[in-house]
């Protein structure tokens, strides 16, 4: 049971109990209103399908006792660049996408030097680089734009492809007529993301280093690990997936806009948290971090299906989460110390 307690296996349990439990009390309460249909999930995971890769990135960050606040801003920039190379500039879908992975990859750079080679602070980091963000995003257009069929047809055919699933596993509507469900692609591109950073957490020796440094730094520059080199592919990694995760923020809601995407990092943080990631570093895991997507989501479904609620009861709830899980936290490190 130690052993149990001093890992990720509790919080990773009480998340999954958690999830569960709220689902289940929604199927309850809000059958009527169809929150019982197959497709009611995997409409979280189409529109959470951003937010899964950004949270997979922030967890192997968050791995090594570090922390990055700029992702919102990130994927607004990410989406107003696809947004006005499209209707302004007439780029073509496929080079924007690559160029926002390369600027990702650019931009992760950046902050993981100055974070590992410069040793600055990483919420001071990633909050220039928040502003930064942003500030480009107005730079490059300060109106909303839209991505239509006209703008776009290769980027709108991808935003509205369907998988579809067994008709069985759909439901009846009131004209009789058997609807299946489906699923959008960007959702099988964020669970691919999500199965190959938890192998590579898993299974790989750069996973395990993450882990190590966020364990005891000292212990991990004396074991002969590179430390600073891990920080600074932490945060590339990081930039990466969130570009990945704008791109599939885009396709979901086919658009650019500064304020995009604001507090979009408090979700992501939020997720890997109460996902069972510690603040402190290494312990978390990005199934954890998964799981903790679906609650987010679910908390805000909850809220759209009641259709009498604010929808800032959502942020509420979240919050009050966040809190509880931080506390959890405490408290399992306190039954360590006291193990020990």
């Amino acid at each position: 049971m130690a052993k149990k307690i001093n890992g990720n296996n509790i919080l990773l349990l009480i998340t999954f109990v958690l999830f569960v439990l709220m689902y289940g009390i929604g199927c309850v309460i809000y059958a009527d209103k169809g929150f019982t249909h197959l497709q009611t999930f995997l409409n979280i995971l189409i529109t959470n399908a951003g937010l899964i890769c950004v949270a997979c990135g922030m967890t192997c960050v968050m791995l090594t006792g570090g922390i990055d606040i700029s992702v919102g801003s990130l994927i607004a920039m990410d989406c107003m660049i696809l947004a006005d190379g499209m209707s302004n500039k007439h780029m073509n879908a496929v080079t924007l996408v690559l160029m926002v992975l390369v600027i990702g990859l650019v931009f992760g750079t950046v902050q993981g030097v100055l974070v590992s080679y410069f040793e600055i602070q990483p919420f001071i980091v990633s909050m220039a680089g928040m502003f930064f963000a942003r500030g480009m995003t107005a730079v490059i257009n300060t109106n909303q734009l839209s991505i239509t069929q006209d703008v776009s047809p290769l980027f709108y055919g991808w935003a509205n492809a369907k998988i579809n699933l067994p008709a069985f596993l759909g439901y009846m509507n009131k004209k009789g007529k058997m609807i299946p469900p489906f699923v959008r692609p960007s959702v099988v591109i964020a669970l691919i993301v999500l199965v190959l950073v938890f192998v590579m957490l898993k299974y790989t020796k750069f996973g395990r280093i993450l882990y190590a440094v966020g364990g005891n730094e000292t212990s991990a520059t004396m074991m002969g690990l590179n430390v600073k080199q891990t920080k600074m592919f932490a945060y590339i990694l990081s930039s990466f997936l969130c570009s990945i995760g704008g791109i599939l923020y885009c396709l979901n809601t086919m658009s650019g806009s500064v304020q995009q995407a604001r507090g979009f990092e408090m979700d992501a943080i939020a997720s890997s948290v109460i996902g069972g990631t510690l603040l402190t570093g290494g312990v978390g895991n990005v199934i954890g971090s998964f799981v903790g997507v679906l609650i987010n989501g679910t908390i805000t479904q909850l809220v759209t299906t009641n259709g009498k609620l604010l929808s800032s009861w959502a942020n509420i709830a979240t919050a009050a989460l966040l809190c509880f899980f931080i506390i959890l936290q405490s408290i399992f490190a306190l039954i360590k110390e006291r193990s020990k």
